[in-house]
Protein backbone atom coordinates (compact mmCIF):
# COMPACT_ATOMS: atom_id res chain seq x y z
CA UNK A 1 0.00 0.00 0.00
CA UNK A 2 1.23 3.30 -0.92
CA UNK A 3 1.23 6.57 1.65
CA UNK A 4 -1.74 8.32 -0.48
CA UNK A 5 -4.09 5.38 -0.53
CA UNK A 6 -4.14 4.53 3.53
CA UNK A 7 -5.46 8.37 4.38
CA UNK A 8 -8.15 8.59 1.46
CA UNK A 9 -9.53 5.11 2.66
CA UNK A 10 -9.71 6.48 6.06
CA UNK A 11 -11.11 9.97 4.97
CA UNK A 12 -13.87 8.09 2.78
CA UNK A 13 -14.46 5.79 5.64
CA UNK A 14 -15.03 9.28 7.95
CA UNK A 15 -17.34 10.39 4.97
CA UNK A 16 -19.59 7.73 5.35
CA UNK A 17 -19.60 7.94 9.02
CA UNK A 18 -20.65 11.58 8.93
CA UNK A 19 -23.36 10.54 6.77
CA UNK A 20 -25.05 8.17 8.15
CA UNK A 21 -24.84 9.89 11.64
CA UNK A 22 -26.46 13.18 9.89
CA UNK A 23 -28.95 10.79 8.50
CA UNK A 24 -29.59 9.44 12.03
CA UNK A 25 -29.97 12.41 13.21
CA UNK A 26 -32.32 14.29 10.40
CA UNK A 27 -33.99 11.03 9.76
CA UNK A 28 -35.46 10.42 13.03
CA UNK A 29 -36.75 14.33 13.35
CA UNK A 30 -38.52 13.80 10.20
CA UNK A 31 -40.28 10.82 11.21
CA UNK A 32 -41.07 12.26 14.41
CA UNK A 33 -42.50 15.79 12.59
CA UNK A 34 -44.54 13.48 10.43
CA UNK A 35 -45.83 11.01 13.25
CA UNK A 36 -46.79 14.98 14.94
CA UNK A 37 -48.73 16.11 12.27
CA UNK A 38 -50.07 13.11 11.36
CA UNK A 39 -52.03 13.55 14.51
CA UNK A 40 -50.41 10.38 16.13
CA UNK A 41 -50.20 10.51 19.77
CA UNK A 42 -48.39 7.78 21.82
CA UNK A 43 -51.53 5.79 23.95
CA UNK A 44 -50.48 7.11 27.23
CA UNK A 45 -50.95 10.67 26.46
CA UNK A 46 -54.47 10.02 24.67
CA UNK A 47 -57.71 10.95 26.60
CA UNK A 48 -60.28 8.58 26.94
CA UNK A 49 -62.59 11.69 27.51
CA UNK A 50 -63.61 14.23 24.52
CA UNK A 51 -61.56 17.24 25.19
CA UNK A 52 -63.54 20.25 24.98
CA UNK A 53 -61.80 22.67 22.42
CA UNK A 54 -62.74 25.70 23.81
CA UNK A 55 -63.60 24.86 27.22
CA UNK A 56 -66.81 25.92 28.54
CA UNK A 57 -66.06 28.65 31.43
CA UNK A 58 -68.12 28.06 34.71
CA UNK A 59 -66.19 30.10 36.63
CA UNK A 60 -68.75 32.90 36.96
CA UNK A 61 -71.73 30.78 38.48
CA UNK A 62 -72.27 29.94 41.81
CA UNK A 63 -74.04 26.62 42.16
CA UNK A 64 -76.38 26.49 44.91
CA UNK A 65 -76.13 23.36 47.47
CA UNK A 66 -79.75 21.06 47.68
CA UNK A 67 -78.69 21.28 51.71
CA UNK A 68 -78.48 24.69 51.18
CA UNK A 69 -75.17 27.16 50.73
CA UNK A 70 -73.31 27.61 47.82
CA UNK A 71 -70.50 25.70 46.08
CA UNK A 72 -67.80 27.52 45.54
CA UNK A 73 -65.32 27.13 42.52
CA UNK A 74 -62.05 27.83 44.98
CA UNK A 75 -59.36 27.76 42.40
CA UNK A 76 -56.46 27.79 44.90
CA UNK A 77 -57.20 24.51 46.01
CA UNK A 78 -56.50 21.58 43.41
CA UNK A 79 -60.05 20.19 43.44
CA UNK A 80 -61.21 18.48 40.39
CA UNK A 81 -64.80 18.19 39.58
CA UNK A 82 -67.03 14.99 38.37
CA UNK A 83 -70.46 16.13 37.15
CA UNK A 84 -73.13 14.22 36.06
CA UNK A 85 -76.08 15.72 35.38
CA UNK A 86 -79.72 13.69 35.51
CA UNK A 87 -82.70 14.22 33.51
CA UNK A 88 -85.83 14.43 36.04
CA UNK A 89 -87.07 10.76 36.47
CA UNK A 90 -83.92 9.20 35.04
CA UNK A 91 -84.50 5.84 37.18
CA UNK A 92 -82.38 2.85 36.72
CA UNK A 93 -79.68 4.67 34.34
CA UNK A 94 -79.07 6.79 37.13
CA UNK A 95 -78.41 4.13 39.47
CA UNK A 96 -76.25 2.58 36.99
CA UNK A 97 -74.42 5.82 36.63
CA UNK A 98 -74.24 6.56 40.15
CA UNK A 99 -72.68 2.92 40.96
CA UNK A 100 -69.80 3.98 38.85
CA UNK A 101 -69.48 6.84 39.91
CA UNK A 102 -68.82 5.82 43.07
CA UNK A 103 -66.20 3.26 41.67
CA UNK A 104 -64.49 5.70 39.79
CA UNK A 105 -64.55 7.72 43.47
CA UNK A 106 -63.26 5.00 45.49
CA UNK A 107 -60.43 3.81 43.11
CA UNK A 108 -58.57 7.24 43.45
CA UNK A 109 -57.84 5.79 46.92
CA UNK A 110 -55.64 8.46 48.92
CA UNK A 111 -56.14 11.17 46.19
CA UNK A 112 -60.06 10.82 46.32
CA UNK A 113 -60.61 13.95 48.29
CA UNK A 114 -59.09 16.10 45.91
CA UNK A 115 -61.80 14.91 43.80
CA UNK A 116 -65.55 16.07 44.31
CA UNK A 117 -68.54 14.25 42.74
CA UNK A 118 -71.37 16.93 41.35
CA UNK A 119 -74.94 15.53 41.01
CA UNK A 120 -76.77 18.53 38.75
CA UNK A 121 -80.58 17.77 39.57
CA UNK A 122 -83.02 19.01 36.80
CA UNK A 123 -85.74 19.26 39.58
CA UNK A 124 -85.96 20.16 42.86
CA UNK A 125 -86.66 16.79 44.25
CA UNK A 126 -84.14 15.24 42.78
CA UNK A 127 -81.85 12.68 45.32
CA UNK A 128 -78.61 10.50 44.50
CA UNK A 129 -79.92 7.00 44.04
CA UNK A 130 -80.74 5.35 47.34
CA UNK A 131 -79.23 2.00 46.82
CA UNK A 132 -76.08 3.45 45.86
CA UNK A 133 -73.21 4.48 48.20
CA UNK A 134 -72.46 8.20 48.59
CA UNK A 135 -68.95 9.33 47.78
CA UNK A 136 -67.85 11.41 51.18
CA UNK A 137 -67.31 14.51 48.37
CA UNK A 138 -70.60 14.21 46.73
CA UNK A 139 -72.46 17.85 46.43
CA UNK A 140 -76.21 17.63 45.35
CA UNK A 141 -76.71 20.72 43.51
CA UNK A 142 -80.11 22.41 42.76
CA UNK A 143 -81.46 22.84 39.70
CA UNK A 144 -79.35 25.51 37.51
CA UNK A 145 -80.23 26.20 34.26
CA UNK A 146 -76.91 28.59 33.90
CA UNK A 147 -74.83 25.62 34.65
CA UNK A 148 -76.43 22.96 32.89
CA UNK A 149 -76.33 25.32 29.77
CA UNK A 150 -72.14 25.10 30.15
CA UNK A 151 -72.13 21.01 29.93
CA UNK A 152 -72.31 20.60 26.14
CA UNK A 153 -74.58 18.56 24.70
CA UNK A 154 -76.15 17.85 28.45
CA UNK A 155 -79.76 16.68 27.32
CA UNK A 156 -78.71 15.21 23.94
CA UNK A 157 -82.01 12.75 23.03
CA UNK A 158 -81.23 8.99 23.70
CA UNK A 159 -80.62 6.16 26.45
CA UNK A 160 -77.40 7.32 29.05
CA UNK A 161 -75.84 10.00 30.89
CA UNK A 162 -72.91 12.01 29.78
CA UNK A 163 -70.62 12.72 32.67
CA UNK A 164 -68.00 15.55 32.82
CA UNK A 165 -64.68 16.53 34.16
CA UNK A 166 -64.29 20.27 35.40
CA UNK A 167 -60.76 21.60 36.35
CA UNK A 168 -60.15 23.60 39.98
CA UNK A 169 -60.78 27.21 38.07
CA UNK A 170 -64.33 26.15 36.61
CA UNK A 171 -63.78 24.83 33.26
CA UNK A 172 -65.33 22.09 32.00
CA UNK A 173 -62.67 20.46 29.74
CA UNK A 174 -63.54 16.68 29.53
CA UNK A 175 -66.98 15.01 28.31
CA UNK A 176 -67.75 11.52 28.67
CA UNK A 177 -70.69 10.33 26.49
CA UNK A 178 -73.67 8.64 27.59
CA UNK A 179 -72.65 4.87 28.00
CA UNK A 180 -69.06 5.79 28.66
CA UNK A 181 -66.43 3.62 30.01
CA UNK A 182 -65.89 4.32 33.51
CA UNK A 183 -62.32 3.26 33.62
CA UNK A 184 -61.22 5.56 31.37
CA UNK A 185 -63.01 7.95 33.50
CA UNK A 186 -60.69 7.51 36.38
CA UNK A 187 -57.58 7.33 33.89
CA UNK A 188 -58.09 10.73 32.75
CA UNK A 189 -58.85 11.51 36.11
CA UNK A 190 -56.25 9.93 37.93
CA UNK A 191 -53.51 11.74 35.46
CA UNK A 192 -54.63 14.99 36.21
CA UNK A 193 -55.02 14.74 39.61
CA UNK A 194 -51.24 14.04 40.01
CA UNK A 195 -50.69 16.81 37.76
CA UNK A 196 -49.81 19.74 40.87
Amino acid sequence: MSDDTLPERIRNRNRVLLLLLFAMFFGSMLVAGLLRFSGWRPQGTKNVGELLDPPSDARALSPRLVDGGEYAWKSGERIWRIVVAPPAQCGAECERVAGEIDTVWQLFGKDADEVHVLWLCATADCQWPQKVARPATLKILQPDAELRARLPRVDQPGPGLPAYVVDPYGFVILRYPPGFDPGGLRTDVARLVKVK
